[in-house]
């Protein structure tokens, strides 16, 4: 593949995540605390949950590992740093989940397949054949800047994970307000915190393709905040005034 037509294909990408946005602003994704059976069929949403998030971990390492570039240890820290958030988010976060029972539509598996495989390529691609990174690059401030905010944001990721999985004691059914951690100001700290991550990862790498992943990343993700922090305050009465969708304070 030329160049040219790589980033073509990567430029396009983010065009139609700016198109799209508007519009998933009015939909809710129907997964999670907002499944509905009029999405067609359902399958476990442990099982959708790994066949969705594989192409970002698949597809990216494959390609990164028999590209043609030559690696050093900048992009052996970029590899690492992805593989070890999927490994996370597609073998080790569903089995993690307390929600034994519950599903997801078919259809959202094929989309979230596709949103995942696309970004995997871009950035495989990106850092298997086209990426060439001085070690001085280590010193870089985009990439210490980006490697904080990754780091960051993992962390709080992993928080934000954690106090969910444990609002319910195993076996127990509903939704109670989260209280501890970034939950005290927003509804939703582990897309805050994801969102900060991939931007992150697109401020070390100082690549279109990242950037583009991480323009996805709040495409997707503000709007889910948005209509978790809306449900939050339909169900519960007592939800607290003060706290903010996704950034503290502010939104």
């Amino acid at each position: 593949m030329s160049n040219s037509a790589f980033y073509f294909i990567v430029y396009v990408w983010i065009g139609v995540a700016l198109v799209i946005f508007p519009i998933v602003l009015h939909i809710t994704a129907p997964y999670g605390r907002h499944t509905t059976k009029q999405w067609g069929v359902l399958i476990n949403n442990r099982i959708g949950w790994i066949i969705m998030e594989s192409p970002a971990l698949l597809v990216f390492a494959f390609l990164f590992l028999f590209g043609s570039a030559t690696h050093n240890v900048v992009t052996w820290i970029f590899f690492s740093l992805w593989v070890f958030h999927y490994i996370n988010r597609t073998v080790i976060f569903p089995f993690r989940l307390r929600t034994k029972g519950k599903k997801m539509p078919l259809a959202i598996v094929f989309m979230a397949l596709g949103f995942n495989f696309v970004n995997g390529f871009i950035n495989g691609y990106y850092l298997g054949t086209l990426a060439s990174y001085p070690i001085s690059w280590l010193t870089d401030p985009r990439f210490i800047i980006g490697m904080i905010m990754f780091l960051g944001g993992l962390a709080i990721n992993w928080q934000s994970d954690n106090i969910l999985i444990h609002l319910r004691k195993p076996g127990q059914t509903g939704y109670v307000i989260p209280q501890k951690g970034l939950f005290n100001y927003i509804s939703c700290p582990n897309h805050f915190s994801e969102i900060i991550e991939w931007f992150g990862f697109a401020m070390m790498t100082w690549s279109t393709p990242a950037l583009a992943f991480a323009v996805w990343t709040l495409v997707n993700l503000l709007p889910r905040a948005l209509h978790h922090h809306r449900w939050y305050r339909s169900t519960f009465p007592d939800y607290p005034s003060k706290r903010k969708a996704l950034i503290p304070f502010i939104l």
